[in-house]
């Protein structure tokens, strides 16, 4: 733990740039240097979609799904040669904290439709078109409660093959998807792009200290109290040049650029209530438990790449394949077409193999 904290010192400067931020910091870092499934969450869930059975075509099919009692928007791709009657094996794409599907996610599903596989990707509650009260809520337990609803509801469709299901994050959902892959047995590969795993020790250093960081844990803390006092949300913007309350904040690409990622859709909020779970959820301690096929792919110049280095390690299946690409920042690997589908293409191999 120690060496990894001193590791991280030189990383530090950089990420108080964006003091605050999580993706957005290891993009400022990177331009300056570089089991079972858990039936409780599930027994629950009330699967619908929103098209006719037999009515999935080639292209993006509009879904719907329930996931604790709110309405979930996502989009099925389907390759252009699909016809009725194929069942496909299928990736669920999740994208970085914050983020919906229109985004990154969007960008490898339908790269991964183009080779043949279903792909699913959704706005997680309190995001984009999906429900939930406090909206930009950033909750590692009810992320993770959304993805293996999803799961769910894709075993419901006739389009794709149930028992040949991958789960593709990027960023940070690879931590949310890397804890279902090692809690739900019916994700049976496991895909992180660009993964921002962390645990207290990167937390710590990269927002400034231990000190830092619980004072950001008790602003959630607080927001979280006025909101069950009062049923109003403080939220804030997620990525501003101008608001020192947002966590992303500064210059920061992709977010803040309308050619990229400040698309119409995205609302740009972040209920200041998630800084306490952001900050304590620690999905290293899962590592042990993935039994599947792993892909990670990464940058020594995107965000920490330590933490999903120490997290690979940690995985004890033989089956497990960790491809850096050279060059790349945090950024690069959300829309950026050469790294983009360099990732698609390691991706699509390991796929191959594994389901």
């Amino acid at each position: 733990m120690k060496a990894i904290s001193t590791t991280l010192k030189a990383y530090t400067l950089s990420l108080i740039l964006f003091a605050g931020s999580a993706c957005a910091q290891g993009q400022a870092l990177s331009q300056s240097s570089a089991t079972q499934p858990q039936a409780q969450e599930v027994t629950n869930t009330i699967i619908a979609a929103n098209i006719a059975t037999n009515a999935y075509k080639p292209g993006i099919n509009r879904v719907t799904f329930q996931s604790k009692g709110e309405k979930m928007v996502g989009n099925l791709y389907l390759p252009a040669n699909y016809k009725a009657g194929d069942k496909l094996p299928v990736v669920i794409v999740t994208g970085a904290w914050m983020t919906i599907k229109e985004q990154m996610p969007a960008t490898y599903a339908q790269k991964l439709s183009e080779q043949g596989f279903a792909a699913f990707t959704f706005d997680f509650r309190t995001f984009g078109e999906s429900g939930g009260k406090v909206r930009g809520f950033e909750s590692a337990t009810e992320k993770i409660a959304d993805i293996k609803n999803a799961v769910s509801f894709l075993q419901t469709v006739n389009a794709v093959d149930g028992n040949k299901i991958a789960g593709l994050g990027i960023c940070a959902s690879a931590g949310y998807m890397t804890t279902v892959a090692a809690e739900d047995s019916r994700i049976k590969s496991l895909i992180t792009v660009a993964p921002w795993i962390h645990d207290s020790a990167i937390v710590n250093t990269v927002y400034g200290g231990e000190k830092a960081v619980q004072d950001k844990i008790k602003l959630g803390e607080n927001a979280r109290k006025k909101f069950e006092q009062t049923g109003k949300a403080e939220v804030v913007p997620a990525a501003s040049k101008t608001n020192p309350k947002a966590p992303m904040y500064g210059e920061i690409p992709y977010y803040l650029d309308t050619q990229r990622g400040a698309i119409p859709q995205w609302s740009n909020e972040f209920a200041v209530m998630s800084w306490s779970e952001w900050l304590t959820f620690n999905p290293m301690t899962q590592a042990k438990n993935i039994k599947v096929t792993t892909l990670f792919i990464h940058s020594k110049k995107a965000a920490i790449p330590e933490g999903s280095s120490q997290f690979f390690s940690a995985i004890p299946t033989k089956n497990k394949n960790f491809v850096w690409l050279e060059n790349a920042t945090q950024f690069d690997f959300y829309d950026q077409e050469a790294i983009v589908n360099r990732a698609v293409s390691e991706t699509v191999k390991h796929l191959q193999n594994s389901l």
